[in-house]
């Protein structure tokens, strides 16, 4: 098993090396990275290094998701190599610049409300721990009843506070003057909003005599735009207002006339605006046979690779607010759940030692919640999990519709989300939609989704095996062997190579040398392989069985062959020390290439071990690898 140094080298290898990173971030999974040009980079390479279980671009950013833990060691380990780094919050800054107008806007929607689930899955809890004590019979003493209310109730009430805040942080205005304009908005001086729509005794107050005001107990979208608007306005303050009086005149106007302008005008407005949201959104989640769950379980994971998945959440706190149930949370329960069978099915089925190891852990990540690494590292890569899951998700949603299932909270899904169907007495249902969502991700990818390809030494061995029934030319038997150096120079280790190609050991084993001399002699006694025209590189095959490749150079096949002089074509036999041709370093340097030659044992997998044995300076016929058969 490689290091984490080793890892992370690979990694600066495969993203184009140094030069081609901006800076480098992590969040809890994922290594997030800002490159120069995407197109330097070696997405297979990535994909393809121990640990990493997965990589995507999304967000302006080459996200490589390493799991929680991991990432935080493979972050130190980039860094101490070099690469630079940037606060989460700089690089959003960049990746804001990304995308469409709708896009940016959606992620706009998540930054501002992605902090206030957790309270909103806290007492998501509270509400279930208090209707699984009603449904148990317990009855609850007075003060005890007053409480559980107070856990219950408090974060739905000072809702409108809470996106305040957030949004004036989101939006560069002073949280603590959003937080107090967001209170203002549902002080307890104003009717509550819950009782006026009651239709008891309170009634809405009316300014000037013909505004009717009330508090905005529960409202979602009023409050963002009050929050946008007033952020906004304190920061075009803060350029007029002398420093001197900041802070004095703006906190001071900006809470004057965006409560007015809230309780006036974009309160009463987007109100409106917001019920019909409401509306729209219970017409689709109440359509018929489950319809509704059937669409919005089929695109739920397809929506989260858009990345614009964040509009769930202002969705699901409007009906929290409303209802105090969320309709939603099931529905992408079922969506996730299918994705993270799907990802078990490819682990049951594959034989690949690696995928499987990728497999199970995406899996585990998918039923406590996230699913990215499930859908980057494993499904989508091949393409037919990844969509037949969402067939799986769409039944399964549209049977959490067809069960009238609703969550007391949001934010936690499958495994975590139980807890949220604790009291309400809906656990028996949730319970039968997620195993219903499993079975069919499972069957549907294990029957119908996944194979495993033949990876390229299999591919070889079935081509070798084929060639040895039609001509009877049995091999002998592999042997050790010393693989003598074909150049004269200074031994560098493979890992070191600026090419994720060799670097990364997906050609086999080796080493590499810095040449002192322009000649490329014999490494053993053996037959030409291969003998390309442009001179830059030859094949060979030892008479003790070891397959090599001598590549002079790194992207020298793009000089077309002007600099090298071959000496030998395929079919010829070599013995050790004999030339094999010659290149001119200095028109290498001149073409801006480096010279670096690579001596690769491509057949590594046929042998016990391959070990590079020279350090330093190298002459004609030393020892520079060991096979052992």
């Amino acid at each position: 098993m490689s290091s984490n140094t080793e890892i992370a080298k690979k990694v600066i290898d495969a993203l184009g090396g140094r030069e081609n990173v901006n800076s480098v971030a992590h969040c809890a999974t994922r290594l997030r990275v800002m490159v120069k040009d995407e197109g330097k980079i070696n997405k297979e390479a990535v994909e393809n290094l121990e640990k990493v279980q997965g990589a995507f671009f999304n967000s302006g950013q080459y996200q490589i998701i390493f799991g929680t833990g991991t990432v935080n060691k493979m972050y130190d380990e980039v860094v101490a190599l070099g690469l630079p780094t940037s606060t989460k919050a700089e690089m959003k800054a960049e990746a804001a610049k990304q995308g469409n107008w709708f896009q940016r806007a959606i992620r706009t929607f998540g930054d501002v409300f992605v902090p206030i689930i957790p309270v909103i899955v806290a007492t998501g809890l509270f509400m279930g721990l208090r209707g699984l004590l009603g449904a148990l019979g317990v009855t609850l003493p007075d003060d005890v009843n007053v409480y559980s209310q107070i856990l219950t109730d408090t974060a739905f009430i000072i809702l409108p506070g809470l996106v305040v805040w957030s949004t004036f942080r989101v939006f560069g205005g002073n949280p603590a003057v959003g937080i107090v304009l967001g209170m203002m908005l549902v002080s307890g001086s104003l009717p509550n909003a819950w009782a006026v729509a009651s239709g008891g005794e309170v009634t809405a107050m009316n300014f000037f005599g013909f505004i009717p005001v009330v508090g905005l107990q529960g409202s979602v979208l009023p409050a963002f735009i009050i929050g946008v608007v007033g952020a906004k306005f304190e920061k075009a303050l803060r350029k007029v207002v002398p420093d001197v009086l900041d802070l004095l005149v703006t906190p001071f106007v900006t809470l004057l006339v965006m409560s007015i302008l809230g309780l006036f005008v974009i309160g009463p407005v987007f109100h409106v605006v917001e019920n019909y949201i409401l509306v729209g959104t219970k017409a689709i989640l109440g359509l018929p046979f489950g319809l509704g769950g059937l669409v919005i379980g089929g695109v739920h994971q397809l929506i989260v690779v858009s990345g614009v998945h964040h509009i769930f959440n202002l969705l699901e706190v409007q009906l929290l607010a409303a209802d105090g149930v969320n309709p939603f949370n099931a529905i992408i329960t079922a969506a996730m759940t299918a994705q993270g069978a799907a990802t078990v099915a490819v682990g049951v089925k594959t034989k690949n030692p690696k995928l499987k190891t990728l497999a199970f852990p995406a899996a585990l990540s998918a039923f406590l919640g996230i699913t990215e690494p499930a859908i980057f590292g494993v499904n989508l890569r091949f393409r037919k999990p990844f969509f037949l899951s969402l067939i799986a998700g769409a039944i399964g949603g549209g049977l959490a519709s067809i069960l009238g299932l609703a969550g007391t909270g949001n934010g936690i899904t499958i495994i975590p989300g139980t807890m949220l169907y604790l009291g309400n007495g809906q656990i028996g249902q949730y319970i039968l939609m997620v195993v219903v969502s499993f079975a069919l991700g499972f069957a549907l990818t294990y029957m119908f989704g996944y194979e495993d390809e033949e990876t390229p030494a299999e591919a070889a061995e079935t081509e070798r095996l084929v060639e040895e029934e039609t001509t009877g030319n049995v091999p002998v038997a592999l042997q050790d062997e010393t693989i003598i150096s074909p150049i004269v120079g200074e031994a560098v280790a493979l890992a070191n190579v600026n090419d994720p190609v060799f670097s990364s050991g997906a050609m086999g084993q080796g080493i590499a040398v810095k040449p002192s001399e322009g000649v490329v002699y014999a490494p053993a006694d053996a037959e030409v392989t291969i003998a390309f025209a442009t001179g830059h590189a030859y094949g060979l095959k030892t008479a003790n069985g070891a397959e090599l490749l001598i590549h002079v150079g790194i992207d020298t096949v793009s000089m077309n062959g002007e600099g090298f002089d071959q000496k030998v074509s395929q079919g010829s036999k070599v013995k050790a020390g004999d030339v094999l041709g010659t290149f001119d370093s200095a028109k290498i340097a001149a073409a801006g290439l480096d010279d670096t030659t690579m001596v690769i044992v491509t057949n590594t997998a046929d042998y016990a071990s391959v070990t590079p044995v020279a350090t330093g300076s190298v002459a004609k016929g030393d020892a520079l690898i060991e096979v052992k058969a």
